[in-house]
């Protein structure tokens, strides 16, 4: 099962990769982007490219990596064995990063900074540990990063 919580679009917008992932080129995007400049919960969250590069992470595909995969899936592009193995990715990492987050965030937004910022990165929910629906929670999502604005 492939479902994230959050779209390419809201992810951006919400803050991910400290407001540089696409380097400023965002054709893969079919309407106006809004980019936060910075990450949500945890600046300098991610791994540097050459550690993506390293574990063999980017693909000739998608040479920005996971989401750009995304991106591109969303709008409609079908590579099923690439898409497969994305998805296979997403689920580990989602079910791995979203269990920690749940056991020891407990709901307090000052903890597990770091995963929550990372479950942001692959578009899942990073709240878990928060008992609200999913439209509460991108609407929470929302409200906490026009705070930071």
């Amino acid at each position: 099962m492939f479902e994230p919580l959050l779209n390419p679009y809201q992810m951006v917008a919400l803050g991910i990769f400290d407001g540089d992932y696409f380097h400023g080129d965002y054709s893969d995007f079919d309407s106006p982007v809004n980019v936060a400049s910075s990450n949500l919960f945890k600046e300098n969250a991610s791994q540097p490219m050459s550690v993506w590069l390293e574990n063999g992470w980017i693909t000739e595909e998608d040479p920005l990596g996971w989401v750009q995969w995304y991106t591109r899936y969303f709008h409609g592009r079908r590579i099923p064995e690439l898409d497969n193995h994305q998805q296979k990715r997403w689920r580990s990492f989602v079910a791995r990063h979203s269990a920690q987050v749940k056991k020891n965030g407990a709901g307090d937004l000052t903890k597990r900074l770091k995963q929550r910022q990372a479950l942001l990165h692959w578009g899942a929910d990073p709240i878990p540990d928060m008992n609200i629906s999913n439209d509460e929670k991108i609407s929470f999502l929302f409200k906490i990063i026009a705070k930071k604005g």
